[in-house]
């Protein structure tokens, strides 16, 4: 296994400079503006997109900022992928993940509803989760003034907003409803920090650390107080994944949620859930978001979104 030569490149551009100062010494708001610069300068900009829409939907407490995408070729009702975030449930919003949601929507068909959740540390676990499950609710409830189709409505998200889709899945099927008829899970936080080989092996130095996922999982799930076998945060640790909607579930090979992702994909193959399980062996944590730098991301997501569009079907 060797690292694509363009994920280097990034690896080495952020390693020459020494001074930069590092995720986890910012206060989170430094640190979502340090994140949105660099969706700004890696990411595709401009990505042609029928429709966008701002506007806000009834949460738990208070209203949810949602983006809704229409794609150019789009028909009176489409299928509906309900997107979350990455950004370790602290920062990421709307706009670092807009090149992707408008990609998705292009080359799956289907409508995009990106979800702004609330953001730790300001509010710990589990607003995040109850945020996006009120979100998938509203969707199916208001299918027919959207647009779209309750009966194909899926769920993605990449790293953070992938474990937030697993979460959402499970509830769904333990409370029998909404109804969600796949997952996209893009490597997603399965389970707390630390406890495989891959976050051994790649600690440091590849993108997303063992720190800094440290970092993350405090202020999301550590400061909340949270049972540590709480499925909403570590799906991984869910009593059954039986019954689930079938998954495609994806993972980078320089990435220390590489083996959670992949042991998610074969926990829920064992349950008895159809699922297509995707290692890119070169890539680091994060390339989904990095279309604009990496010839492979554009490659996987448009994977990606060919296995949603034939699921939804």
């Amino acid at each position: 296994m060797s690292l694509d030569p363009q994920a280097k490149a990034i690896l080495d551009a952020l390693a020459a400079d020494p001074d930069a100062p590092r995720l986890i010494d910012l206060p989170p708001a430094q640190g979502r503006e340090m994140y949105r610069a660099m969706a700004q300068a890696m990411d595709l900009q401009g990505v042609a997109i029928g429709k966008i829409e701002d506007r806000t939907i009834p949460g738990p407490e208070g209203d949810i900022p949602v983006r809704f995408y229409t794609p150019v070729a789009s028909g009176s009702t489409v299928p509906a992928l309900v997107y979350f975030h990455g950004g370790g449930w602290v920062i990421g919003d709307l706009d670092t993940h807009d090149a992707l949601c408008r990609t998705l929507a292009n080359e799956a068909g289907c409508k995009v509803i990106a979800v702004d959740y609330r953001l730790a540390p300001e509010h710990p676990f589990p607003a995040a989760f109850d945020d996006c499950l009120a979100a998938v609710k509203w969707v199916e409830k208001n299918a027919t003034d959207i647009g779209i189709d309750p009966n194909r409505i899926a769920v993605a998200g990449d790293s953070a907003g992938g474990n937030l889709a697993a979460a959402v899945a499970l509830q769904a099927k333990a409370d029998k409803g909404p109804h969600i008829a796949f997952q996209l899970l893009i490597y997603p936080v399965t389970d707390a920090p630390r406890r495989t080989k891959s976050y051994k092996d790649f600690a440091e130095g590849y993108f997303l650390e063992a720190e800094g996922m440290d970092w993350f999982w405090n202020h999301y799930v550590l400061s909340a107080g949270a049972d540590a076998d709480d499925a909403r945060h570590s799906p991984l640790r869910a009593a059954s994944l039986a019954g689930l909607p079938p998954a495609y579930v994806v993972t980078a090979g320089f990435d220390v949620l590489r083996d959670e992702g992949r042991a998610y994909a074969e926990a829920l193959k064992a349950a008895g859930v159809a699922v297509e399980y995707v290692n890119y062996e070169g890539m680091i944590h994060g390339f989904f978001n990095l279309q604009g730098a990496l010839d492979v991301a554009r490659d996987a997501v448009k994977a990606a979104a060919k296995a949603l569009k034939e699921a939804l079907a």
